[in-house]
């Protein structure tokens, strides 16, 4: 049977991982970044660094893992490494009962405390925040809640990520339509300017309390130079480390809290079996870890 191709074109067989080469890679990556790649996701790997071969005309994944090791570009491949293997789907207003929980119960509290001391400072930790979806959000919740009293309180909310890609992006504050799928149509309104059909940029005085850095979770000593926080974000993040991993970022989060202060992670996520430092406390369709004075 003659075939439906020329006998001129070629297929390129696609790149396979061995078993060798993933565990020095997965090895590499917790190294670097605290990232745990599990041996059922071999194929993780594969797709996503596949074009970072195709970049540097690689045959191997060995090759690949050399590369990072030893070539002089290799801190510049480290930053686009850190993009491919980082999830950054996203969007704002992401799982509402947090957002609503954060907006009418822990910051009614936070600023009823602070006032009774005197204290008009509130420092929030976005703590891999991704494109700026979330930090953002948080600064509307923000400037709903605090109305009037803005101007005369003194709010920071701190937004890191690993990957300097998606910080750049956050920078800009431009999104599709689909990024602002679950916010409210009224804030839409009220925060956003549309830049083109589809298209909407932040306004400036959202943009005004987030202020965008680049971190790594698996680097304590970066983690220290964070300014203490009243509220810790840190929402579907931790389920990228393994146990060790966890327990020391939960660690460095508690020591970051100041006493009375509040953290969010992933509504999936929980803290059982990795700290029994927090008080949980059960608002409906959320859990929140409290740092007691």
């Amino acid at each position: 049977m003659n075939s439906p191709f020329p006998k001129n074109i070629t297929f390129k067989k696609e790149l396979k991982i061995n078993d060798q080469e993933f565990k020095q890679l997965r090895d590499f990556i917790y190294e670097k970044s605290g990232i745990y790649i599990g041996d059922n996701r071999k194929y993780l790997l594969e797709n996503r660094l596949g074009n970072r071969l195709k970049a540097h005309n690689l045959k191997s994944f060995g090759e690949y893992f050399y590369f990072l090791r030893y070539d002089a570009q290799r801190n510049e491949e480290l930053t686009k490494l850190f993009e491919v293997i980082t999830t950054n789907e996203t969007s704002f207003f992401r799982n509402p009962p947090q957002i609503k929980v954060f907006q009418e119960q822990i910051l009614r509290d936070l600023v009823k405390t602070k006032k009774a001391k005197g204290d008009k400072r509130i420092h929030v930790w976005s703590a891999g925040c991704s494109t700026g979806e979330e930090p953002y959000t948080l600064s509307i919740v923000l400037h709903e809640a605090m109305n009037y009293e803005m101007s005369s309180w003194k709010i920071k909310i701190s937004a890191h990520d690993l990957s300097n890609a998606v910080l750049s992006a956050a920078k800009r504050g431009i999104y599709s339509h689909y990024a602002l799928r679950s916010t409210p149509p009224e804030i839409v309104k009220k925060y956003f300017l549309e830049e083109s059909p589809g298209m909407f940029r932040v306004q400036d005085k959202v943009k005004e309390l987030v202020h965008f850095g680049q971190i790594n979770l698996s680097d304590r000593f970066q983690l220290k130079k964070v300014e203490r926080s009243d509220v810790i974000f840190c929402r579907n993040v931790i389920i990228y480390f393994d146990e060790d991993m966890k327990k020391n970022v939960i660690n460095s989060f508690y020591d970051n809290l100041l006493p009375g202060g509040y953290m969010f992670i992933g509504h999936s996520e929980s803290l059982h079996n990795i700290s029994r430092a927090f008080k949980p406390m059960h608002y409906p369709g959320s859990i929140v870890y409290l740092k007691e004075k």
